[in-house]
Formats: structure tokens, C-alpha cells, sequence
């Protein structure tokens, strides 16, 4: 397997990236034309879009936008790998490679928003009154089948949330990782 910028994949090659995103993360991308469009918005200068590659088949993707705050900021969005290739370390390759080149372009900080809006929610911040003691509950949270879980497991740390975000008990978890 290899990450490639997905500038230098062919157009057969993009559109297996983009039914990635549509069966990764139906919500964000319903259809693959979605997905499509989500890519190109990305595929620009000041973004770095990254794909896993093995044999010519697309195993997943992920990206970085263009800095903020004086170019110390990158977010990391959207990240997918293909349901049948998960828990096999392509995510965590692929997370690597985004956080090295936010640190080339000298980034101190990734973050990223992780929503918890599917059915009734997948993390202990999901239904929850997070106006009522949001401290404590930072301090139980348990992610469940959650994105989060993933994210916590490579190093980043929970650095906000915006309650209600998504609907009512439907929080986006920020997320964040010192680069340096």
C-alpha cells in the first residue's frame, strides 16, 4: 500500500474515492455525485487530499485544509477508508501522512469536527444535557462505536464540543492534536 496525492489519480481511481465517502459517511455524501463534488471542492491549491492505494484500487482517503490562524492550524476532513479494509492500519497511515505534511507547511495544531448524529447517537455526549455540567461529562466520555474512539486512540485530545450541532442531542465533537 502507498499514499498518493490524490492529484495523481485517474478518473476511475477518484470516483472509487468518492464511493468510499458516500458508503463510509452516507449522512455528509447520500449520493456518489455528492461525494464527487465534496473531492473537487477539496482537490485545490492550500488542500492536500491523500489516498491509500494498493494494486490501483483506492482503499481510502483523507485530507487537509488549507491553514487557518496564520498557518498554524489545519483541519482534517474528511477521512474514510473502505468498510472491508478497516481496523487493518490504512486510517492510521493515511491520519500519518496528513499530519507530517501539516507539519512541512508548519502546522502546530490539526483538529478536526467528529458529529455523533446517527440514530440516537453513538458517544456518552449523545442525548445528553451537555449545558449541565459539560466538565464532567469531557471527563466519563465514552465513545462507543464513534469515529471518536478511533481519534483518541491516535493521539487526539477532545477540545470542545458544540452541543446540539446536528439536532437536538447531536453534538460535533472537536478534536485536536498538537503536531510538534
Amino acid at each position: 500500500m502507498e499514499i498518493v496525492n490524490m492529484t495523481t489519480l485517474s478518473e476511475a481511481q477518484i470516483r472509487q474515492a468518492a464511493q468510499i465517502l458516500t458508503d463510509s459517511l452516507p449522512m455528509g455524501w447520500p449520493t456518489l455525485q455528492d461525494a464527487l463534488n465534496e473531492i473537487e471542492e477539496i482537490l485545490v491549491p492550500g488542500n492536500t487530499l491523500l489516498a491509500a492505494v494498493e494494486n490501483g484500487e483506492v482503499l481510502g482517503l483523507g485530507g487537509v485544509l488549507a491553514p487557518k490562524y496564520n498557518g498554524n492550524v489545519f483541519e482534517l476532513h474528511p477521512l474514510a477508508v473502505r468498510s472491508d479494509k478497516r481496523r487493518q492500519g490504512i486510517g492510521r497511515a493515511i491520519v500519518a501522512a496528513l499530519e507530517d505534511e501539516a507539519r512541512r507547511q508548519g502546522g502546530l495544531t490539526i483538529y478536526l469536527g467528529a458529529d455523533d448524529e446517527v440514530g440516537d447517537g453513538e458517544t456518552s455526549l449523545a442525548n445528553a444535557d451537555l449545558y449541565d455540567d459539560l466538565p464532567g461529562k469531557l471527563a466519563a466520555f465514552q465513545p462507543g462505536t464513534h469515529q471518536a474512539g478511533f481519534y483518541l486512540k491516535i493521539g487526539y485530545k477532545i477540545v470542545g464540543v458544540m452541543p446540539d450541532a446536528n439536532g437536538y442531542g447531536k453534538p460535533d465533537i472537536f478534536m485536536a492534536k498538537r503536531l510538534r
